[in-house]
């Protein structure tokens, strides 16, 4: 009887290691897929500042008759430009210009390479072209 109460008290070696591969094996399936969950995060971020920069782009053009220039750049969305041609009809598009996820400004290319006007991130490189999360993001691919 003594030997019975013993026995059922603790846990033996082998269910203990049993448990710890059961565990490793849910980490290893797990830990892959949350990991990349930030980068993606990044991307839809950096997609939806893309669109929010472009809405604003097209009402400038509504009411100024043209796009910013390449000189004026995306701040002419948050204070109106002095440099030439100054809008006639501006008003403020933008509270502020947003920097990208990776901490690095929008691109703005006029004339657009793929469009009327682009405006794009490099992506998690910084660096045009790439493959995966380093992709440019841009305006043609919303």
């Amino acid at each position: 009887m003594l030997k019975t109460l013993r026995r059922s008290r603790g846990f033996t070696l082998i269910e203990v290691m049993v448990v710890i591969v059961i565990l490793g094996v849910l980490a290893a399936l797990v830990v892959p897929k949350v990991m990349s969950r930030p980068d993606e995060a990044r991307v839809v971020a950096a997609r939806q500042d893309i669109s929010a920069i472009m809405q604003a782009l097209k009402l400038y053009k509504l009411d100024n008759r043209r796009y910013p220039s390449a000189d004026q750049g995306l701040a002419a969305l948050v204070a109106k430009p002095t440099t030439a041609p100054v809008p006639d009809n501006w008003k403020s598009y933008l509270d502020k210009l947003p920097m990208d996820p990776w901490g690095k400004p929008y691109q703005y290319v006029l004339p657009g390479l793929k469009g009327e006007v682009d405006v794009m991130s490099f992506g998690a490189d910084g660096l045009s072209g790439g493959e995966g999360f380093d992709a440019d993001i841009g305006s043609w691919n919303l």
